[in-house]
């Protein structure tokens, strides 16, 4: 054969970057959020051109809520990029949050070269250890080939159990040694093999004796209810709950991000009647929900002390941490599809005139007229009510697909959460379980990026706002369907509520520590960048400002100056501050 015949076949070599990017595209990642730099450009790029959407932000801050919210949106870990150092210590706000809402999440971040650390290196920080409290799983990749099996456990272990954050540690020097692509494609085979093993696992271990038993329960309950949460939410379990509710007759009580799994205008929801309904009962089925400061631990005296708790977790530890009179560890949805077909062998159903069912519903019939009342008061200068109806009314005016509420605020949000309307599953984000601030305009992004079909409405206190108030760029950029509505009241639960004797001292004079200042132009801020502000002070400029954004289905900020006295110190948690 002359020479020139002879072909020659060269070995493509990949960098830590490239090999990265393909093994988040190869285990089903296919958005990514975070802020690029030294030493991670180049893998966000490379993620890209893999098809890997990436969402870039001012701050890692927000991107890691972003991060979290989107693994709770769709079930699949959100990924979270940042530098070394002190980029990765702003994304463990993110992480920290992922793993107090039982969400799961990956954080990647890049470190400084291996043989440096320890001598002063450009942003050194020891991040596994940095990591390890706000965790489950943390690894660092010490060599290129571990590179697959390192993204591998790390997707896996967010997703499994529990949810929660798990980390990702790629050292400078990894991300630039190489390796031949049939080296690379051999590591991503047998890594894609175990992970789809892995997957294909469902966490399911309760005995049918125990679901014969939480039937039994119920069915011999004078006053039952059935409670769920988030984790009920992140399971897809609506349609197991809604045949469940519907079948026994069962009151329910969704905790707030539960809210929508069944409607909220259904006639055994008993939100109205919230006080009654946990202490009187006598059996609760607690599914997806955690008896922690949301639900007052499961204690008296907001609950009967006689009260028989069955719990659904999907982790024992919470089962056992919580001792109740039945714990079923498994899968929400799975656990109310066995006690369904349980329950349909041997059928009970209260009926509407049942003593129990008649006292929540007429309880929770008076409640709603109470505050009906109340809205029908048009009150200007706003106190928080009359825009809240407003803001209500116009978005049951859109029907379905319901827009994704994110709510977040000390009065915004409590008053948010008794007048505004979930009527379908995951429209609701809000300060969660940690009662974390500055989560909403990350929540924002997350849930424009994870449901396109659906318009993003966030209602918002102008502190809450303000933490991630710069992210309004993001949205002109990507051109997202969001309307941040903020409640301007002027500071940290309105204006200055200090006591004569609290202003005192050389710097009395100073504003106030909750002070911001008065009718801030926030509205302006998106203008800045292209996007559409509104001021609204009145019912009518409200209403036209709603109707024109919701409609244009573009980023837009409504700017509602509400009077500074309106609301109260520290919300409904007033006895903590």
């Amino acid at each position: 054969m002359a020479e020139s015949d002879r072909i020659v076949v060269q070995s493509v070599l990949l960098d830590g970057n490239q090999l990265i990017a393909k093994s988040l595209a190869r285990f089903g990642v296919d958005r990514m959020f975070g802020v690029v730099g030294i030493p991670v450009t180049s893998l966000a790029n490379r993620a890209v051109s893999l098809g890997v959407r990436f969402l870039a932000f001012h701050n890692e801050q927000s991107a890691g809520y972003a991060a979290s919210a989107y693994g709770y949106l769709t079930g699949r870990p959100g990924v979270l990029l940042t530098v070394s150092g002190p980029g990765c210590v702003h994304g463990l706000a993110g992480l920290s949050n992922a793993m107090a809402n039982g969400w799961p999440m990956v954080m990647i971040s890049g470190s400084c070269d291996q043989k440096d650390f320890g001598r002063g290196d450009f942003q050194e920080l020891d991040q596994i250890a940095a990591v390890k409290p706000f965790s489950k799983f943390a690894v660092k990749a010490k060599d290129i080939n571990e590179i697959p099996e390192c993204v591998l456990q790390a997707l896996a272990h967010a997703g499994s159990g529990r949810p929660g954050g798990c980390y990702l540690d790629f050292p400078s020097d990894v991300l630039h040694q190489t390796i031949s692509d049939s080296e690379a494609e051999g590591l991503l085979a047998g890594a894609a093999e175990r992970f789809r093993k892995l997957s294909e696992e469902v966490v399911f271990n309760v005995q049918n004796s125990q679901i014969e038993e939480a039937a039994s329960l119920l069915r011999h309950a004078e006053r039952p209810l059935i409670v769920f949460g988030k984790g009920a939410a992140f399971a897809r379990a609506e349609s197991a709950l809604t045949k469940l509710v519907e079948t026994t007759g069962i009151p329910f009580l969704p905790t707030p991000m539960g809210k929508g799994l069944l409607p909220d205008t259904h006639d055994l929801a008993a939100t109205a009647a919230r006080s009654l309904a946990i202490g009187k009962c006598d059996v609760a089925l607690v599914v997806g929900a955690r008896l922690n400061w949301l639900l007052h631990f499961g204690e008296p005296p907001k609950w009967s002390k006689d009260v028989k708790f069955i719990l659904v977790d999907v982790w024992q530890e919470e089962i056992e941490l919580r001792k109740p009179h039945l714990g079923l560890v498994g899968d929400a949805k799975l656990v109310l599809e066995k006690l369904n077909k349980q329950i349909k062998d041997d059928p009970f159903c209260l009926g509407r005139s049942h003593p129990w069912v008649e006292a929540i519903s007429c309880k929770a019939k008076e409640n709603v007229l109470k505050m009906e009342a109340q809205l029908a008061k048009q009150v200007v200068p706003f106190n928080f009510l009359t825009p809240m109806k407003i803001i209500r009314d116009a978005i049951l005016g859109l029907g379905s697909p319901a827009p994704i509420l994110v709510s977040e605020g000390a009065n915004t949000m409590d008053v948010g959460r008794a007048v505004l309307v979930q009527t379908e599953p995951r429209t609701r984000l809000d300060a969660g379980t940690w009662g974390t601030m500055g989560v909403g305009l990350g929540y924002c992004i997350a849930a424009a990026v994870a449901s396109p079909d659906r318009l993003v409405v966030a209602v918002e206190g102008d502190s809450g706002f303000g933490f991630s108030a710069m992210e309004v760029e993001t949205l002109v950029r990507y051109q997202l369907p969001v309307v941040v509505i903020v409640f301007n009241n002027g500071g940290v639960y309105g204006g200055d509520r200090r006591s004569p004797d609290e202003i005192n001292g050389p710097y009395k004079d100073d504003p106030a520590p909750t002070s911001f200042v008065p009718s801030a132009a926030y509205h302006t801020l998106i203008e800045a960048f292209g996007g559409k502000g509104y001021l609204a002070g009145t019912p009518e400029e409200l209403k036209s400002a709603l109707a024109e954004s919701f409609a244009a289905r573009k980023p837009a900020v409504i700017n509602v100056i509400i009077d500074p006295y309106a609301g109260s110190e520290s919300g409904r948690l007033q006895h903590k501050n």
